[in-house]
């Protein structure tokens, strides 16, 4: 059993920034835009399925003291170096992706639409660079309740961006999320996080909201898997076609370059670290076992690629763009 105690109150700045994520900018250094692809998506062949990167945007942050909290900034600043990385800043991109099976059209994961940062909000123009528009999708599936994962689910008016799918959602992750006490009992600065969940999903009316619990198979050829860690029912999704396998890991690293590479360092916005990286070696060794296709919600664009390992973690290796 999942022991929500042991997320109440923690990760409290990382939910809070990704309610908002332009706080990110405020009273901070301007080192620039961030590195946009010119071309936003990028489509993969999975058997008789297609999978699309799509990607929303990105955002440059400044490097601090805070965004590793369980290694000196030096260190951070040394690894990133090793890489032929930036150091004072790091540009964290979002990529939903998009499985087409036939007629099922499942878009995982949704960004910002209108409600982030100016550098955000890209995934409608992805979607009709490859020819389709948000009335096309019919299934909607949330690895978690990040506010840069669901609140693409609505536009600054409370529409629904994708007024013809179901949004599929891990159980746990629902349940922490919505459990008003919870919410009641949670930190000041804790409170933004939970409205914004009820705001893009709190009355999905009727049939909609689709919950389901991570290990179950949520259509034909789409597996989940739990990760939890990073928030308390963060789930990840497995992808199978004529013998062709391909893992979206969602939120299981937040920047490669950092914690592929060290697995044990935590992110800021990891809800339970301890958790999150148990779950981050354990996804990542079998993408190396299993020498499977993945893609990240925060990997460097297409997003697309190999995990291998190298030193005590591992390297993303990403397809050319």
């Amino acid at each position: 059993m999942l022991d929500r105690r042991l997320f109440l109150g923690a990760g409290i700045a990382g939910a809070s920034a990704l309610t908002f994520s332009s706080v990110w900018s405020q009273a901070a250094p301007n080192f620039g835009p961030p590195t946009l692809p010119s071309v936003g998506f990028k489509r993969m062949k999975l058997g008789n399925m297609e999978v699309i990167a799509l990607n929303d945007g990105a955002v440059r942050r400044p490097l601090g003291e805070e965004f590793v909290t369980n290694a000196p900034l030096e260190q951070v600043k040394a690894l990133l170096a090793s890489q032929n990385l930036p150091t004072d800043y790091i540009d964290v991109p979002y990529t939903p992706f998009l499985l087409i099976n036939g007629n099922q059209r499942y878009l995982f994961d949704t960004g910002f639409a209108d409600n982030g940062p100016p550098t955000t909000g890209k995934l409608a123009a992805q979607l009709d660079a490859v020819g389709l528009k948000p009335t096309d999708i019919n299934n909607v599936v949330l690895s978690h309740y990040h506010g840069d994962h669901i609140n693409g689910l609505r536009n600054k008016a409370g529409q629904l961006v994708y007024p013809n799918a179901r949004v599929h959602v891990p159980a746990p992750e629902h349940d922490f999320w919505m459990d008003d006490a919870r919410m009641e009992a949670a930190p000041p600065g804790m409170k933004g996080a939970f409205m914004a969940v009820r705001r893009a999903l709190g009355n999905l009316g009727g049939d909609q909201l689709v919950k389901f619990e991570p290990g179950a198979v949520i259509a034909p050829g789409i597996t989940s898997v739990a990760a939890f860690g990073h928030t308390p029912g963060h789930t990840l999704f497995r992808m199978d076609s004529e013998g062709q396998s391909f893992a979206y890991v969602a939120d299981i690293t937040n920047v490669p370059s950092l914690f592929a590479r060290a697995p044990d360092w935590s992110v800021v916005f990891d809800m339970n670290p301890v958790m999150a990286r148990m779950s981050r070696r354990r996804v990542f060794d079998m993408l190396v076992k299993d020498k499977m296709m993945a893609g990240g919600f925060h990997f460097p664009f297409p997003a697309f690629g190999t995990m291998e390992a190298s030193g005590n973690g591992y390297q993303f290796k990403p397809v050319a763009a």
